[in-house]
């Protein structure tokens, strides 16, 4: 059933048809009541494809993830979903499976990761897709978009380089700074960082926040309670068996994969978290419900970065927001916040 056939079984035009498909008061309540009973009658669909080609707009957004599987892609997605389904927006879901299929060896591998991405371009350039949302894994700077890319695109969790293309990520500073000033305020001042590989985005404005708490404090950083893991659980616990032996009072594991090997260390030995040592975290992935004594650990903002994506975005395609060309890439960065709990003790001299 088409358009067409409406038309010819309620004696109108095409057009009338349209018109009250469309909620445009150009007919009778009459008509208007007789086209809307043939359309149920006969269960008419209006054919999407060709409402687009129409408008030049399909209502579609596309969202690619560099993996689904990465623990802060699923928040971000749904909240994306959620607005667009708000908005009257369908979204289309490309899982690039990066992690899954070369773990963490393809970050400067461009053969690899264009052997994946170009195909998911292609296909979307091909399609009435009115926008993209990437959704990154890491915080890295993605040169994928060039400015003058043929549709609007938002970047998640990554930094773009296009002058075009604005940026939703996590404050990773002042949310580090947060952290490691309510473990001064409890009395550490030798507090261990356990950061992940040093040229990560993540690793190096964790360490700037850090360093930032224990300047306002008067504490003198000393690099020597630094150490660079991988981000895995082993290379937390190759970090406490490091700098427990330097005094630490505190751990401050930025993400809490590592802090789970930083709590394997101090099981193994002995110490008990909270009383002889404190530990706090970032992230509060799933994981660290599990830890106990509870983890005072630090909340990523996810689904406040899919919406504040998913809300740029559609603001581009409704025009309800004039963006101007700046000399740098637009970057809105969201507080984490902090989940106090049971780690982490107030240290008396």
């Amino acid at each position: 059933m088409n358009i067409k056939e409406i038309a010819k079984i309620c004696d109108v035009s095409p057009a009338t048809v349209s018109y009250v498909l469309n909620g445009k008061n150009k007919t009778s309540e009459e008509t208007r009541q007789r086209i809307i009973k043939t359309i149920n009658e006969y269960d008419y669909t209006p054919n999407a494809i060709a409402q687009g080609l129409r408008k030049k707009k399909s209502g579609v957004i596309a969202v690619i993830c560099e993996d689904i599987a990465q623990f802060t892609s699923p928040p971000i997605i749904e909240s994306i979903v959620e607005i667009c389904e708000k908005y009257d927006y369908r979204v289309i879901v490309y899982n690039l499976r990066l992690y899954d299929r070369w773990q963490d060896t393809w970050y400067d591998n461009d053969e690899r990761y264009f052997s994946i991405i170009n195909p998911i371009i292609k296909d979307i350039k091909s399609s009435q897709t009115d926008g993209i949302i990437y959704v990154a894994g890491h915080a890295r700077i993605i040169r994928l978009f060039n400015n003058g890319f043929d549709r609007p695109v938002i970047m998640c969790y990554a930094f773009s380089e296009s002058s075009d293309i604005p940026s939703v990520v996590i404050n990773d500073e002042d949310s580090a700074y947060q952290i490691v000033s309510y473990l001064i305020k409890c009395g550490h001042k030798k507090i261990g960082f356990v950061g992940g590989r040093p040229d990560n985005i993540h690793t190096l404005k964790r360490l700037s926040g850090y360093q930032k708490a224990l300047y306002e404090n008067e504490i003198l950083y000393n690099p020597d309670l630094v150490y660079y893991g991988d981000w895995s659980r082993e290379s937390g616990y190759d970090a406490a068996m490091e700098l427990y032996s330097k005094d630490v009072t505190a751990f401050f594991g930025i993400s809490d994969r590592m802090t789970g090997g930083i709590y394997d260390f101090l099981y193994d030995n002995d110490i008990s978290i909270g009383k002889d040592i404190s530990v706090a975290g970032f992230d509060h992935e799933n994981i660290s419900d599990f830890f106990r004594p509870k983890l005072t650990t630090t909340e990523l903002p996810l689904r406040s970065i899919g919406i504040k994506a998913a809300e740029l975005l559609i603001a581009k395609l409704d025009n309800s927001r004039v963006y101007h060309r700046i000399n740098k890439p637009e970057v809105f960065s969201i507080m984490c916040h902090p989940v106090i709990r049971d780690s982490v003790s107030q240290l008396y001299d």
